[in-house]
């Protein structure tokens, strides 16, 4: 009887263990790109992006965080009636998360992996099925639940197959995790 209870104690304990190390959200927020390089003069574009988060802890301050997005993304331009360049991707950055102070203020910083599911200039200004990207930005936790978060993410490959030029996006998202 006694082993029995250990082995429950013991499984209850991991259980506790395994729910502090691991969180899953949901997260949505504001996208302000631009397309950035030769071949393309426009200006900001304001869009969305939504999806979900995990925070898996791996040291007291230190945390990695994937998460899976769908992001829009482009740039204005006024070009051959042409008013807006978009490009709809569904995104996965996978970011290390250190914290600077006891779980609230955050550093993020990794890679972005984008593949292109829609685009609306696709005769005139193809976009690459893939993109590749660094990610670095600020989180605030502001409940144990409720988070806030701002983020720079700053393209390495080309956007485009007509044109060299990367995409730039800041982002400001909430979310909440379980």
């Amino acid at each position: 009887m006694k082993k029995i209870l250990f082995v429950m104690l013991l499984c209850f304990g991991m259980n506790t263990v395994n729910a502090q190390m691991l969180k899953f959200g949901l997260k949505a927020g504001a996208n302000f790109s631009n397309l950035e390089g030769d071949g393309v003069d426009g200006s900001t574009y304001t869009s969305f992006h939504f999806g979900a988060v995990a925070e898996i802890s791996l040291l007291e301050n230190l945390s990695l965080q994937p998460e899976l997005l769908y992001s829009s993304q482009g740039t204005k331009v006024d070009e051959a009636g042409i008013k807006e360049i978009n490009y709809n991707y569904v995104t996965v950055p996978v970011l290390a998360k250190f914290y600077l102070t006891s779980k609230k203020l955050s550093l993020e910083a990794g890679p972005q992996f984008s593949f292109l599911v829609d685009q609306n200039v696709e005769d005139q200004f193809e976009a690459e099925s893939f993109d590749f990207a660094g990610a670095v930005g600020l989180g605030y936790n502001i409940t144990d639940n409720f988070f806030a978060q701002a983020r720079y993410v700053m393209g390495l490959t080309e956007a485009n197959k007509d044109a060299e030029v990367t995409n730039r996006v800041i982002q400001l998202s909430v979310g909440y995790r379980f």
